[in-house]
């Protein structure tokens, strides 16, 4: 049922792109989606189990991990709850299924601070209320199935009554879609034949009415003045002596429990982990009844690999030198102040491929900050400001929350800020936290734009103590205004806005406010909105697309119009956006 609901999630995940409310050609709820739940399926389909509970727990971890974007960590959530209820049980009947449904509905309104209705919620908390009410008429689960199916279509149908943006242009949820066509092919396998064919589900299937593009997240600019520091403070990874690296040895292996000369003994977790820690640290331990995942740092790699021998075989060993890491950091740049992208040259699809960099020595940096970002210029910006880690990521492609595990782990510091810099993935950023809460101090800073995480990022105070710093940060992204300019995919109508495929659009604060056929036109559109007194410092970060002659027009209508405003120009590299703006007092 997973495989073929991701299979189905997969054929339709440009779909669930289309259905943005914003007309710009970046939609990513079906990608984001798409990627959480290949990544579930890789792992259950490596560790399959005839048990659902078993099978449940398998996939939650995979999708837990390879959680992309709001909409992936609500996906993820509604299966961990889902694997709680399950966990206990070989098979489930109508009813625990049922209760395991509204158990992982339960855990996504749980995982988001301000729950929205008229999305994936909505879809997932009604599909689940009604199989509660209806699992106790029937004992057939194909028929449960699709009573859930057709009531999360109904849902899906009525979320444009719950939110008037989605009214407004016509289109239903992107993430509420996303699950029903999970839902599907959850549907799909339970009617296959005896022979194993599929049978057709059209009479389940959501028409394709609306198709249409979900609300994406600003990403834009801050106070270019602010971006060049007289004295450039020193990453978290310069500040580490190579040989103060006491356990050098990185090691991740999984110990298979039904193979080898000692399959079947009793692990206890406790005598295992206290037998690593005597040459080791940074000791994670995974371990269920067929294999232990170890990762450790250790000082004798030998040792530890006859200790993981007592309990079954090895497999898939990967063991780096740490220190080696380091000299080459260190070779490469990391002595200066700009901290270099770790990530820089793996396409950000792989990202969750990384091995773990540097990881915290006895002697530790007290701050160390990861911030997201989109193109070259954006990036030298945060590098310059102190930012250890640069994440490729923002409006087409989100990191996961194991990417952020791994960049957290990569960096030799006490406390750690993230800056997520997209509203798309603050909830991802935030289950990583939850995740690594026994093993590092790590504060999100929920900043939704480019210019936002700029800000926070400038207004860091290593002096400071962890507390007074998120404050500061989090009254310093609230003074700016974020603007972004690209371009309209199909037409659409947008509040008072009659906008045209192939137009441009200004977009202030997560709100079109500009249309027009000029590029020139819509940029002043879109400042005009964002300039409320006209003496606020004014930054503009060109894009990879951007027209200089533009940029140049630009500039001069702002002096012109604005002559106390105070305007930076920069290039930021970024993909589809032509511009980013900042405006602060």
């Amino acid at each position: 049922m997973v495989i073929a609901g991701a299979e189905q999630l997969g054929q339709h995940a440009e779909h669930v792109n289309s259905l943005n409310v914003f007309p710009v050609p970046d939609g990513d709820t079906g990608t984001n989606m798409n990627l959480t739940m290949t990544a579930g399926v890789a792992e259950i389909k490596r560790k399959s189990s005839a048990s659902i509970g078993e099978a449940a727990g398998i996939l939650s971890k995979g999708l837990l991990m390879g959680a992309r974007g709001n909409s992936g960590v609500i996906l993820s959530q509604l299966f961990r709850g889902f694997s709680r209820s399950a966990a206990a049980h070989e098979e489930l009947n109508t009813i625990q299924f049922a209760a395991a449904l509204q158990n992982g509905v339960d855990a996504a309104y749980k995982a988001v601070v301000k729950p929205v209705e008229g999305t994936i919620l909505t879809v997932a908390k009604e599909a689940a209320k009604h199989a509660t009410y209806y699992a106790r008429r029937t004992n057939d689960i194909t028929e449960l199935m699709s009573e859930v199916l057709l009531k999360a279509k109904e849902a899906l149908a009525m979320t444009p009554e719950m939110l008037p943006v989605l009214k407004q242009v016509g289109v239903v949820d992107s993430g509420g879609q996303g699950l029903v066509y999970i839902y599907e092919g959850f549907m799909e396998v339970l009617l296959q034949g005896e022979d194993g064919s599929r049978a057709s589900i059209q009479k389940y299937s959501v028409p394709s009415a609306a198709v249409k593009p979900s609300v994406q997240s600003e990403t834009v600019t801050t106070k270019a003045a602010q971006v060049i520091a007289p004295e450039m403070p020193m990453s978290a990874q310069a500040r580490l002596e190579t040989e103060d690296i006491e356990f050098l040895y990185d090691m991740e292996f999984f110990i298979n429990r039904e193979l080898g000369e000692n399959a079947g003994t009793a692990f206890d977790d406790e005598t295992f982990r206290k037998a690593l820690s005597i040459n080791g640290d940074s000791i994670i331990i995974i371990a269920d009844d067929e294999v232990i995942k170890v990762h450790v740092h250790s000082k004798t790699p030998g040792d530890v690999l006859n200790l993981a021998l007592k309990y079954g075989e090895i497999t898939q060993i990967h063991i780096l030198n740490m220190r080696e890491q380091h000299r080459d950091l260190l070779t490469a740049g990391m002595d200066g102040a700009a901290s270099p992208d770790l990530f820089a040259d793996i396409p950000q699809e792989k990202t969750s491929t990384l091995e773990e960099a540097v990881l915290p020595a006895d002697e530790m940096a007290p701050y160390g900050f990861i911030a997201v970002s989109s193109g070259d210029g954006i990036a030298e910006i945060f590098q310059s400001l102190g930012v250890d880690i640069i994440l490729s990521g923002g409006q087409t492609m989100n990191p996961s929350t194991e990417d952020f595990v791994k960049a957290v782990r990569s960096i030799a510091a006490e406390q750690v800020f993230i800056l997520p810099n997209n509203s798309n993935i603050v909830l991802a950023a935030e289950q990583a936290r939850e995740l690594l809460e026994d093993e590092r101090r790590i504060t999100v800073i929920p900043s939704k734009t480019i210019p936002q995480g700029m800000a926070a990022a400038f207004a860091f105070q290593e002096d400071e103590s962890a507390e007074t710093n998120r404050d500061q940060m989090l009254e310093a992204i609230g003074r700016v205004q974020s603007g972004q300019v690209t371009h309209a995919v199909r037409d659409t109508q947008y509040d008072e806005l009659d906008i045209k495929s192939g137009h441009y659009i200004g977009i202030h604060n997560s709100k079109i406010v500009a249309t027009d056929e000029s590029m020139l036109n819509a940029c002043e559109g879109l400042l005009a909105q964002m300039l409320e007194r006209g003496d606020e410092v004014v930054t503009i970060l060109e894009g990879e697309e951007a027209d200089p002659e533009v940029t140049g027009a630009l500039a001069a209508w702002l002096e012109e119009q604005y002559p106390d405003a105070e305007i930076e120009v920069h290039q930021g590299g970024q993909p589809v956006y032509y511009y980013l703006f900042s405006v602060e007092s």
